[in-house]
This record gives structure tokens, C-alpha cells and sequence, in this order.
């Protein structure tokens, strides 16, 4: 009841204060610029808090963009500041339910959509949390107007289970070319069930510099991951069959097989690219967002030069000690100067007889002797001239340009456990003492330092140049860190010896051929080859393809993706050394090719996408274990870990078709999705996964946008993947007796989503259709959170 009288006093207070602001569509341009645009026209939009400048407007705006990690090519994104969907964001299970997970907050996850979901990584210990590290090439650089700074906040539960999750970005520039900012986020997820709590914290810095010749960014980030691991309940049927025990469980009561084991995960990136670029000038009309910002400027800066003359004036009185009568001055000031309309004498030479122009049908007669008509006609060709020349700007066209990235990235990881039960693990390779323990703490350490340099022949510095050419050459070093061991001589059980260390190092070439400019048809082909060090021999070939054109009314899309990789596994699946996984693998190089297709109609709201994959040499984890009886529960037992690799190709074939409808204030979306695996028993995927989110969008007095609805996610059963917590990892169910398939239960959500100016909120009803009985597990053995109310705040400070 607290609780809710709570959230009740925060909205209040949320209106209040957002009813001061002006109205905001809060809706992004094109291309993804966030603009003055939507916000009421000749509104004072905030106030000095100097005495001296009254009433004065703050601009708004900002523009959001990523970059592309290998050239820093900019790609405008949408900020992130609609409330459409954002009731979802905060969701581990993804913005439409497509990731499998393990309940809390938090929690490592994997997507069920194969086309959707990110290759793998060199530390692969950090895949799993996609939900909260931000890769540079997603990251949103900003330049802004003015001083902006974005809250958010997430809450669901008590302080004893409850979910959390605060973030705080701010942005500011300082003049037009550089760009600051600097965000924190923290989550932390305490858990329904036991020992399944989520520590997550990033704090990240960035800056930009935009200039004409020289261009540059930097992005500064720090990650802690901490995640308890509990290793799933003892029994599903704590949650499928509740009545077949004699008592009642709470979520916090149901026996899980693990406790008191952690992972941690510790990193540190630096990502720096920069370029300087030969071109030259030409003249262009200014953009309509350029053109508001330079009349804001001119105005403030005729608004300061009258204050100024106005306090130039107070002091003088002052010093001659008369009193000074500021609506006397203002009236004067008011009527000084020359009018609009005035003329000025003998501006217009006089002459004796009357000229006459044609032009076609066209008749203008004008009077040389009417010295008043002949200034207007010079007035208006003047003011035209003039305006012509204002708004216009100098834009430098680059032609060629000089790019260098420097990537650094630092790893660590600590696998620790206190408890482990007996016979958990099949294999115990050394101890850490000289006595027999089953504590664990598992360590490895990894960092890369790879540096790219560039040169670019740029597309549209003339009429000629249709494409973009780029060459790049690439080095890269890269430095791991694991556990070595030792057998004393006379005994049994290898000892923890310290560590062990490798380096490695490659050399790669590549192009690129892109066009990205007109609205009718763009490409982008890029080929990246290693030419030297311990991946000799990669290859990565991707291309992509857009063409729009009009179709009976309507906008058609076209696009193709298509990409040929061929990579060496990370080397963490070739070596890896713990207390009780260990190998030491000789693994071929995966071949990964896909064809993926795109079809699209603007009006009719339809996206279809076609898919196919195949994979060579596909390199996975199996998970072995037994599952033992032991009165209501399963003991786990025989845990073992293996790398395998397929031999044979595994093809695999996604058919995704996306259908919007509205009427009126009715909304219902949907995605629906078709997999086939090749070899399920390797590569499993559910063989059909929907979304559909249906609700009613209105406004209310003008100034609030409420979306109210229920949105549901469903996929068809199957053996998916397993978490494995001494890996972080998920793995392929291996064990025919144990294995354990999930899905085919319907999750619904109930919401209510608002905007009111700059603060989105959202209350939100999660599982509303839970009962007993129910198979709501998105990971075997890992159950979702029953019914639970989460309450979401978001806002946005200009200054």
C-alpha cells in the first residue's frame, strides 16, 4: 500500500511540474535528428536566471548519430526519448519477448531469433549481456543546442526481491563542433528466487569533434557485471504442479541446486577514431533547423547589444545623478532609427519620361519620376539579394580522407562458489590448496589493442563520383591470461601453479565500395582479408543493398544483405583451464555464409524478411549432466563441459513477416517468425516465435499521449539451450535422459504507457496471465517471475 501511494505522489508531481513546459510531439526527423520542431511555435521555452536577460529562449534540439568502428563513418539514430514501446525497455526478454532468459533482471540471455542475434565475440563471457553493454558501433553520440540532461528510472517489487535500474545521461556542446556527455546506469535485481541476484553498473564517457577538415570521436567505458548464480530450481514441478507437493511454495522458498556462487565480470574499453579530410568549399541554402538556430543567434545577439546600450545608459545617468527613466528610453529606442519603408532623398535619380517593360504577357509600367516606387523596387531587390546571401552557408566537401581507429579492450572474469554439492561436477582437475575443497575461483584475463588506418575517396564531391572507395590496413595484438597447474611429485591432485600466458597478433587488408547518398538506391560491399599472425587465412565478405522506389501510392523497400565469414573460433573455445572444465582443442575454421532479404510497404505498415543461413565447422558448447532424484527434488550430478564443432554444414531457414494495423485509435502489431534448423539437436530454434501488441493510442487535453494495451510473446516448444554457470555461458542439452524442452506458453502484458512534454512513464502489469501450472520458462530449469507490477519514469532537462 506504501508502495502504490508512493507511485501515486510521483505521478502527481510529474504532472505539475511537466504541465510548466511546453507542448512536444517529441517525434524525431528522418534522420533522426531531435529538434525545436516539435515544440509549440513562439512559446518562451525557458528562463534566465539572470535579472538582466528576461524571458529568454532556451534552444532545443539534438542530433543523435553512431558510428561505423572501422572508419567512423556517421549513421543518424533515433534518440532515445519516445515513448512508444518504452514500457519494454527495461525488459531482460527483449522488446518483443525474442530473448531466452533466466528470470531476473539482469540475467544473461541469448535470442531465439538466429538472424537477429549477435555473432560471437573473442571474450564470450560477456555475450550473454547484450541487454547492458553497449558496443561502440551502437553507441549514441550527441551535439546538442543546449545542455541536456536525460533520468531514468525502473522499479518493480520490494527492497527484499525488487527490481531496479537508474540511468542519467547528459550532453552538451561546446559551440557548434564539439560534443560532451557522459552516462551512468546501474541495475540491480535482487531476485524472486534465491541466489539469483543482478549487479550490473557502466559508467561511460564520450565526446566529439565535428569540424570541417577534422573530425573526431572518443568513448571511455567502464563495466562491473555481478550475477549470483542459483543453477535453476530443483524441480520443475514447483511451478508446472505445484499440488503435487504437500505444501505451498513461495517463488523465494522453491530449492534451487546452486548457492553462494557468483560470476563477475570486470571491463574497460577505449574507443578512439579520428580523420582529417582534403576537399574544398561551395556555396549551399542553409538546412531549416541551421537557418532557426542562426535567427536565435542573431536575435540574442541583438537582445544583448540592447541591454548593454540600456545599462550604458543607467550608468550614465547615475553618474550625473539623474534618475533614470527606463520607459522613456525604451519608447525612444523604439523610435529611432530609419523605418522599413522609409526613403531617402535622392536615392533615385529623377528622369523626364516614363519606361516600360515587357516580359511575355507581362506588363510593368514604372515611373522614374516616382521616387518612392523606384526605392521600393530597390528595397525589395536589396532584401531578396540579401536574403538569398543570409541563408546561405560555406560547406566543405571532402574529397579524400585520412582515418585512424584505435580500439582498446580489457577483460576479466571470476567464476567463485563457496557451496557446491557433492558430485556436482564430473571432473575435478586441480585444488587450489593441498587439501581436497570444493571451493572454486576461476580467473582469466584478456585484453586487445587493435589499431586500423584508412584512406577514403568520398562519394559526392562531384557529379561524377557516384561511389566511395576506402582501403584500410588493420594490426591487432591481443594478450590472455589463465590458471596454470602443477602435480607435486607423489600426488594425486594437480595444485593451482600460478598463471600462464599467450600472445597473439594479426594483420588484416580490406576495401570498401559504398554509395550512400540519393534517395533511390545505395550498396555498401566490403571485403576484409588476414594476411598474417595467428588468423591467417580469415576472410570476411558483407554487402548490403536498399532500393525505394513508388508503387501504385505507396513506398516499396527493397533490400538484400549478404555475408561470407570465415573465422577462427575464439580462442577461449580452443583453451580454457578451471577447476572442472578444462580443454585444449585444435578447432578448424567456422565458415558462415547468409542471404537475407527484405520486402516492405510504407502505407500497409508490412516488412517481410527472408532468411537462410549455412554453417560449416559451427562451434558450440554440450552440456552433459544427470539429473537424480532425491525425494521432491532433482539432484544435478556429472556436470561436464565440452567443445564440439560440426563437421557437416547446417543450414537454417527464417521467414519473419511484420503487419502493422491502425483505425483510428486502434493499434495492433505483430511479428511473426518461422524457423527450420537443419540439425536441431545442434543448432535448436523454436519452429515459429510471435509478438503482438494490441492497444488504443489517444491524447488527452492536448498535452497527454496515452497508449494503453496488451502486448503477448509465444513460442512453439523445443530443446533450447542451457546456462551453464561455471561458463557464463549457454550450451547444447547433450544428455538424452536430462534433456528438457521449453515454450509453447503464452506470456501477456498489461500497460499503460504515457507522455506528458518531456516525461514518459509507464505502469506496467507483467505476467498478468500466470497461474498454477503454468510453463513459464524461458531457459530449462530457469521459471520467469510470476505476476508483478513495474512502474517506469523517464525525463528530459533542457538548460
Amino acid at each position: 500500500m506504501k508502495r502504490l501511494t508512493f507511485l501515486f505522489a510521483l505521478f502527481v508531481l510529474v504532472a505539475n511540474a511537466a504541465l510548466a513546459q511546453t507542448d512536444d510531439t517529441s517525434m524525431p526527423n528522418d534522420d533522426g535528428t531531435f529538434t525545436a520542431d516539435g515544440y509549440r511555435n513562439n512559446r518562451k521555452l525557458g528562463r534566465s536566471d539572470s535579472i538582466q536577460s528576461q524571458h529568454k529562449e532556451i534552444p532545443r534540439g539534438m542530433k543523435v548519430w553512431t558510428i561505423d568502428e572501422r572508419f567512423g563513418d556517421r549513421k543518424a539514430a533515433v534518440p532515445d526519448t519516445l515513448s512508444y514501446m518504452f514500457m519494454n525497455e527495461g525488459l531482460t526478454t527483449g522488446l518483443r519477448g525474442e530473448y531466452n532468459v533466466l528470470g531476473n533482471l539482469g540475467s544473461p540471455r541469448q535470442n531465439r531469433i538466429f538472424i537477429d542475434r549477435a555473432l560471437p565475440s573473442e571474450f564470450l563471457f560477456l555475450d550473454p549481456y547484450s541487454m547492458f553493454i553497449v558496443q561502440p558501433g551502437n553507441f549514441q553520440f550527441t551535439s546538442t543546442l543546449s545542455p541536456i540532461t536525460v533520468l531514468t528510472y525502473n522499479t518493480a517489487g520490494n527492497r527484499n526481491n525488487g527490481e531496479d535500474r537508474f540511468k542519467a545521461i547528459f550532453a552538451v556542446n561546446a559551440g557548434k563542433e564539439w560534443g560532451f556527455g557522459f552516462k551512468f546506469d546501474y541495475l540491480y535485481g535482487r531476485g524472486y528466487y534465491s541466489s539469483q541476484s543482478t549487479s550490473l553498473f557502466n559508467y561511460s564517457m564520450w565526446g566529439s569533434y565535428l569540424g570541417e577538415r577534422y573530425q573526431a570521436h572518443l568513448l571511455l567505458s567502464l563495466n562491473h557485471q555481478k550475477v549470483a548464480e542459483n543453477g535453476g530450481i530443483a524441480n520443475d514441478a514447483y511451478i508446472t504442479h505445484p499440488e503435487s507437493f504437500h505444501d505451498s511454495y513461495s517463488e523465494e522458498e522453491i530449492p534451487t541446486v546452486l548457492k553462494q556462487n557468483w560470476n563477475r565480470n570486470d571491463n574497460q574499453h577505449v574507443f578512439f577514431n579520428h580523420r582529417y579530410s582534403l576537399g574544398f568549399f561551395r556555396k549551399v541554402p542553409m538546412t531549416a533547423e541551421e537557418i532557426k538556430a542562426k535567427e536565435f543567434a542573431l536575435k540574442s545577439h541583438k537582445a544583448q547589444a540592447a541591454e548593454k546600450d540600456k545599462e550604458k545608459a543607467r550608468r550614465q545617468a547615475k553618474a550625473r545623478g539623474e534618475k533614470f527613466d527606463e520607459e522613456a528610453y525604451d519608447k525612444t529606442k523604439r523610435s529611432a532609427g530609419r523605418p522599413d519603408d522609409a526613403v531617402i532623398a535622392g536615392d533615385v535619380p529623377q528622369a523626364k519620361k516614363d519606361t516600360t517593360t515587357v516580359s511575355g504577357s507581362d506588363r510593368m509600367t514604372v515611373n522614374l519620376e516616382d521616387s518612392t516606387q523606384m526605392a521600393n523596387l530597390k528595397k525589395k531587390d536589396a532584401l531578396a539579394k540579401d536574403s538569398t546571401q543570409k541563408w546561405m552557408k560555406d560547406e566543405y566537401v571532402p574529397v579524400t580522407s585520412f582515418i585512424h581507429t584505435l580500439r582498446f579492450d580489457n577483460y576479466r572474469r571470476i567464476y567463485q562458489a563457496y557451496d557446491t554439492p557433492t558430485d556436482f561436477y564430473a571432473q575435478n582437475y586441480f585444488n587450489y590448496g593441498s587439501a581436497a575443497n570444493d571451493s572454486i575461483y576461476d580467473t582469466t584475463k584478456h585484453w586487445a589493442l587493435k589499431n586500423t588506418f584508412g584512406l577514403a575517396l568520398l562519394e559526392g564531391f562531384n557529379k561524377w563520383a557516384k561511389a566511395g572507395l576506402k582501403a584500410f590496413v588493420s594490426y591487432e595484438l591481443r594478450h590472455y591470461t589463465l590458471p596454470s597447474m602443477a602435480t607435486p611429485s607423489g600426488a594425486t591432485v594437480s595444485l593451482y601453479n600460478g598463471e600462464q600466458t599467450w600472445n597473439q597478433h594479426d594483420v588484416s587488408v580490406g576495401g570498401q565500395l559504398l554509395k550512400t547518398q540519393g534517395k533511390t538506391f545505395h550498396y555498401d560491399v566490403s571485403a576484409e582479408a588476414w594476411v598474417a599472425g595467428s588468423r591467417a587465412g580469415q576472410v570476411h565478405v558483407d554487402g548490403h543493398a536498399d532500393l525505394g522506389f513508388p508503387l501504385l501510392g505507396d513506398t516499396v523497400q527493397l533490400a538484400a544483405t549478404a555475408f561470407f565469414h570465415r573465422s577462427a573460433p575464439s580462442f577461449y573455445m580452443g583453451q580454457y583451464f578451471g577447476k572442472h572444465y578444462m580443454w585444449d582443442n585444435n578447432l578448424g575454421q567456422e565458415i558462415h555464409s547468409r542471404l537475407l532479404g527484405e520486402f516492405s510497404l510504407k502505407k500497409t505498415r508490412t516488412k517481410l524478411r527472408v532468411g537462410y543461413d549455412v554453417l560449416k565447422n559451427y562451434t558450440y558448447f554440450g552440456i552433459q549432466n544427470d539429473r537424480v532424484q532425491s525425494g521432491d527434488n532433482y539432484l544435478v550430478q556429472h556436470n561436464n563441459l565440452n567443445v564440439r564443432q560440426s563437421g557437416s554444414p547446417i543450414s537454417l531457414l527464417t521467414v519473419q513477416l511484420q503487419q502493422d494495423f491502425r483505425l483510428g485509435i486502434f493499434n495492433w502489431q505483430n511479428v511473426l517468425t518461422l524457423q527450420k534448423s537443419s540439425k536441431e539437436d545442434i543448432l535448436p530454434v523454436p519452429t515459429f516465435n510471435a509478438y503482438s501488441n494490441l492497444f488504443i493510442r489517444f491524447r488527452i487535453a492536448r498535452v497527454l499521449d496515452v497508449d494503453l494495451g496488451v502486448d503477448g510473446r509465444y513460442f512453439t516448444n523445443y530443446y533450447a539451450p542451457e546456462y551453464i554457470p561455471g561458463i557464463g555461458s549457454f550450451g547444447i542439452q547433450e544428455t538424452e535422459a536430462s534433456r528438457t524442452k521449453i515454450g509453447n506458453y503464452p506470456l501477456l502484458n498489461a500497460y499503460a504507457n504515457f507522455q506528458l512534454q518531456h516525461t514518459r512513464f509507464f505502469i506496467m502489469f507483467t505476467h498478468v496471465n500466470c497461474g498454477d501450472g503454468g510453463r513459464y520458462f524461458y531457459t530449462p530449469h530457469y521459471p520467469l517471475n510470476q505476476r508483478l507490477l513495474q512502474f517506469g519514469i523517464s525525463w528530459n532537462f533542457f538548460n
